[in-house]
């Protein structure tokens, strides 16, 4: 049996000062935006976290004749000292936004539930997809925040958490805006991270939940405002509703952490904000055409520890690292994934580049994206192995292996 393995990119701190990292160490602030493997260095028993859930997709509409809803923010979870082990890995999963409700007079216009994020023993839910007024009766779905409810019904309910140890949040979200039977039949906004999504009027869609202010570490990280702002430090805000095709009514508006805006154009919602966990905005149609909901947000994944000097560093899947204050230089070693191996007594598969070094100078405070290339794939011809990159070092995925079929085997 063919066994295809991820290989690991290491770097050691070549130079370091004194005072540099306070009590001869350095602060790490890792980024997670997609599932990875982080491999706890030496000498560090606990951490700071930031999780947040992707968020949850906006209703969508088949024509003028419905509104679509705001889809709940992914749920918020936050603490310090955390016990880990070094050693160890841990694997992190960083949940996908919800899908957006289609352009249809079907379920398929109920917006998706936004997917798990989970780092060691904090699990954040997606954020409930945004109501559809042809899922009887109404309501928006349950999640990390509840999406908002359309045509009288009611917002979807925030689902609670127990607090581990030292976490600093105690409710991941809140409950999405319910929507009103008075015209023009307002829908609700989807919950937040730190408040509930506005009910639906005659006149105007709900707003979204603001959500919540990051810890000082994942500042840069978030949003300043709905999805169209720029960066800032909050996360999870949940999707505006909307109005039954209404022109001269009010949308509702994102919350605060990168909730998208509901339209009334007619066109489709705003997507929540991606990596910072915003539910979707809902979409307004009109006749005969409809228009989808905002898809929702993906989550993300920050943690903050304190290493001793001159400690290596082991990278096991794809993450961002920031350089800590006093580090100017590091040694690396950058191994890519090997290729799979061909079919049918093909040939084996090349090994991932190999490229090592020292003295590659960094800058503090910059991120750095950290990609670990997998291994290829083994069939008819193998799949190449893929690339590993740290700044400006790129080692290349191995080849993959070709198939006999004709006695002749030629690699790729």
């Amino acid at each position: 049996m063919l066994q295809l393995l991820r290989w690991a990119l290491l770097h050691q701190w070549a130079n370091f000062f004194s005072g540099g990292g306070g009590g001869g160490g350095f602060t790490i602030v890792q980024t997670f935006t997609g599932n990875s493997i982080w491999t706890c260095p030496a000498g560090v028993t606990s951490v700071e976290y930031l999780v947040v859930a992707g968020g949850g997709g906006g209703g969508g509409v088949p024509n003028a004749y419905s509104g679509g809803t705001g889809g709940g923010a992914g749920g918020f979870r936050t603490g310090t000292g955390m016990t880990v082990s070094a050693g160890t890995d841990y694997a992190i999963t960083v949940g996908g936004g919800g899908t957006a409700g289609a352009s249809s007079s079907s379920s398929t216009s109920q917006g998706g539930d936004g997917q798990d994020s989970i780092f060691n023993t904090v699990t954040s839910k997606g954020g409930g997809g945004g109501g559809s007024y042809f899922v009887p009766p109404y309501n928006g779905r349950d999640g990390g925040s509840g999406g908002g409810g359309t045509f009288g019904g009611s917002g979807g309910s925030r689902l609670a958490i127990t607090p581990v140890p030292g976490e600093t949040t105690t409710v991941q979200g809140f409950n999405g805006g319910a929507g009103t039977t008075t015209a023009n039949y307002g829908t609700g906004g989807g919950g937040g991270a730190s408040a509930v999504g506005s009910n639906g009027t005659g006149s105007a869609g709900g707003n979204g939940g603001a959500g919540s202010l990051g810890p000082s570490f994942a500042n840069g990280y978030g949003k300043s405002g709905n999805a169209s702002s720029g960066s800032g430090n909050y996360f999870a805000g949940g999707g505006g509703g909307t109005l039954f095709n209404v022109p001269s009514g009010t949308q509702g508006t994102g919350g605060i952490g990168g909730g998208g805006n509901g339209n009334i154009a007619p066109t489709s919602g705003v997507a929540g904000a991606t990596n910072v966990g915003g539910g979707g905005g809902g979409g307004t149609g009109t006749t005969p055409l409809g228009n989808t909901g905002g898809a929702g947000g993906s989550g993300i994944v920050i943690l903050k520890y304190t290493v001793p000097s001159q400690t290596v560093f082991v990278f096991k899947g794809t993450t961002t690292w920031k350089c800590p204050t006093g580090v100017t230089s590091v040694d690396y070693l950058v191994v890519a994934g090997g290729g799979g191996g061909g079919y049918n007594s093909g040939g084996g598969g090349g090994a991932g580049g190999f490229r090592t070094g020292t003295g590659l100078s960094v800058t503090a405070g910059t991120d750095y994206t950290v990609t670990v290339g997998a291994g290829g794939v083994g069939g008819s011809n193998g799949s190449s192995g893929g690339n590993s990159t740290f700044s400006t070092i790129t080692s290349a995925g191995g080849g993959g292996g070709a198939r006999d079929g004709t006695g002749i085997v030629t690699g790729k």
